[in-house]
């Protein structure tokens, strides 16, 4: 079962510029006297504060019961949520809360130019996870076809589970996927442990992320070379062996076959795919598009699942690894 219904989502997830990229998969009508969380433009600021950030992590002592009764345990940290008295998370003293407002909207806000706007944000996992991305007010479309939103996405959590991350990604709008913005480099990200001494340098964390602004510039220049990249049909088959291989069992080799099935139809016939046939950016499209929409997925819904790599950076690693992977098979041509 999913931890996050599509009523939890509507009520603790608010998606913004929906007059450029549409609502989100768990989008509802709001009832009477339900208030709506899609917006045609920016994400008002007070509206995360005042929807999502309203309460805040308080630290607290770990009690232990035994025969003689309760007694704290040594060196150990409770985190709980302000207004309901949650559990989030159980620490050692040393671990450092990083409070969403503070970290995902005033810490982001020195980073950015003001011409920048909230597009969603949100909280994950029973509030244990929160993000906050920031946008550009527009779309952009490439030559190649390719239409895409750059983003800054600031990310947190009170469960351990993340350090406070700060990132370039895209939203790919023809399929509603996150990619990674820079998909042959790193550097595209920013990460802050929860340590006593924690902090943020402004100036170091803008020169590393370059902001928002520069996504575009790269992400249509790794576009333009990737649609220039000719894979003929032998290397989308050479590169199928090498992304998904066959191994020795049965099970496995079944999985295999299906996912090497799945990506072959998105590469012939999907209309979030087929349009780049032959390119690297249609190998980069398809194995995407399949991670986000077509993998199997166990104890999440799918929605969820994609939600949560989008915060985590997975997709990241699925993107940067499907373009060294192709480089290797074009370079043994």
């Amino acid at each position: 079962m999913s931890k996050e219904t599509s009523q939890w989502l509507n009520h603790n997830v608010l998606i913004g510029f929906t007059e450029q990229r549409g609502h989100a998969w768990h989008y509802q009508a709001a009832h009477q006297g339900d208030e709506p969380n899609h917006y045609p433009h920016a994400v008002p600021v007070a509206d995360v504060q005042r929807r999502l950030f309203n309460w805040v992590a308080e630290p607290g002592p770990v009690l232990l019961e035994g025969r003689h009764g309760l007694r704290t345990a040594p060196g150990r940290l409770a985190v709980t949520a302000s207004d309901n008295g949650d559990l989030l998370g159980l620490f050692t003293q040393g671990y450092a809360i990083h409070q969403y407002q503070d970290w995902l909207l005033d810490r982001v806000d020195l980073l950015l130019d003001s011409h920048l706007q909230i597009g969603s944000a949100g909280l994950l996992d029973h509030r244990k996870r929160a993000w906050v991305s920031i946008e550009m007010p527009e779309n952009i479309t490439t030559p190649e076809g390719v239409e895409f939103r750059p983003r800054l996405v600031a990310c947190t959590s009170h469960d351990g589970s993340l350090n406070t991350t700060y990132k370039r990604v895209v939203t790919n709008i023809v399929c509603d996927n996150t990619m990674a913005a820079g998909l042959r480099e790193t550097g595209q990200e920013v990460k802050i442990k929860h340590t006593r001494h924690s902090k943020l340098d402004i100036l170091d964390a803008r020169d590393a992320l370059a902001l928002v602004c520069t996504v575009a510039e790269d992400f249509a220049a790794e576009v333009r070379h990737l649609c220039q990249t000719t894979v003929t049909d032998r290397q989308w088959r050479e590169f199928l062996t090498a992304h998904a291989p066959i191994p020795e069992t049965n099970r496995g080799r079944t999985n295999a076959i299906n996912h090497r099935r799945d990506l072959s139809r998105l590469w012939e016939q999907d209309p979030r795919v087929a349009p780049w046939q032959h390119t690297g950016w249609g190998v980069v499209q398809a194995v995407n598009t399949h991670l986000h929409h077509g993998a199997v997925i166990r104890n999440v819904s799918r929605a969820e699942r994609n939600l949560s790599r989008a915060v985590d950076g997975s997709v990241t690693a699925v993107d940067r690894d499907t373009v060294a992977t192709l480089h290797r098979v074009l370079a043994s041509a």
